[in-house]
């Protein structure tokens, strides 16, 4: 979803020379593979969007594949950057690496201050180690390589080319697909997991795009000054947040369904609320142009056209 909005937004912008593999055509957790591809291709800039994502039931189900997968792909890709010559990579993670009861919004600084969401720590863990991974680039071989490694972490992202699995799909999908199957059928009612309190923040996945394309442009000079050495993320998101309960009557609006909306208590709600402080990158130039009201209207378009 996110590098393909990636690619819309470069082409945008002129770029014609864009070199992308879908995962069927480049297995990112072999090293072998990457490498090859990497001294066969010879890229000048990457952008590294590529991960195992998915919800609270996804995290909780696969926790092995989830910390295994994401670590491998970020190793071989910087890795094999490197060794072929590339000066600049934009690494994409996720706010889940702040801690569980972080203060909000979460500010960068906020990075291992304290213990993470149990749901997705290995996803988290993960995450965490690919800033570090593209920081220990830069401390290394900066100066004498040239190597300038950028990290960006986006808030809950959606948008069209979005995974709306039943199972392992984040929430805005799965609502939008769990709404729309409920209006199709005519249920009474739709049961969302947990109590409808936690606060979730979202941003359509161009806004990402842009914020990606800005960051990877700004000047050396000015990226160094407001970042450091060993704390250069950058948060992105859209300014402000909304509870799960008011996000699934958004939701419920946007896809025309009049039923019942009912929570279950029983089930993880995760973390009670995560709201980036997106100052720094407001500050340097970007701000979140698509509210939700439009965000979710494209999105569940996307979702019909592909699915319904």
């Amino acid at each position: 979803m996110v590098g393909s909005a990636i690619v819309r937004a470069l082409q945008k912008k002129g770029e014609t020379n864009i070199v992308a593999r879908t995962h069927g055509e480049l297995d990112l957790t072999n090293q072998v593979a990457v490498q090859q591809f990497f001294a066969q291709e010879k890229p000048t800039q990457v952008y590294l969007a590529a991960a195992k994502v998915g919800g609270i039931l996804a995290n909780n189900t696969y926790p092995a594949d989830f910390i295994y997968e994401n670590l491998m792909v970020q190793a071989n890709v910087v890795d094999a950057a490197f060794r072929n010559g590339v000066k600049k990579l934009l690494f994409l993670g996720s706010s889940c690496i702040y801690p569980r009861m972080a203060a909000q919004p979460m500010r960068e600084d906020a990075l291992l201050t304290g213990v993470l969401e149990p749901t997705n720590e290995p996803y988290a863990i993960a995450k965490i180690a690919g800033i570090k991974l593209c920081e220990s680039y830069n401390r290394q071989y900066g100066h004498s390589h040239g190597v300038d490694y950028r990290s960006v972490m986006p808030t809950n992202l959606y948008g069209s080319g979005d995974n709306y699995h039943q199972e392992n799909s984040h929430v805005i999908p799965a609502l939008i697909r769990r709404f729309h199957e409920a209006k199709v059928t005519q249920a009474t009612s739709v049961v969302i997991w947990g109590t409808g309190s936690p606060r979730r923040e979202f941003l359509y996945v161009d806004d990402m795009a842009e914020a990606s394309l800005h960051v990877m442009q700004l000047p050396r000079a000015l990226y160094d000054q407001n970042t450091q050495p060993m704390h250069s993320h950058i948060n992105v998101g859209s300014g402000s947040d909304v509870t799960i309960a008011d996000l699934a009557r958004h939701i419920a609006n946007t896809v025309s369904y009049t039923g019942q909306i009912k929570f279950d208590a029983s089930k993880l709600d995760g973390a009670p609320r995560k709201w980036m402080d997106s100052s720094l990158i407001n500050a340097l130039g970007w701000k979140s142009q698509i509210d939700l009201k439009q965000g979710l209207a494209t999105a569940y378009q996307d979702f019909v056209n592909r699915h319904a």
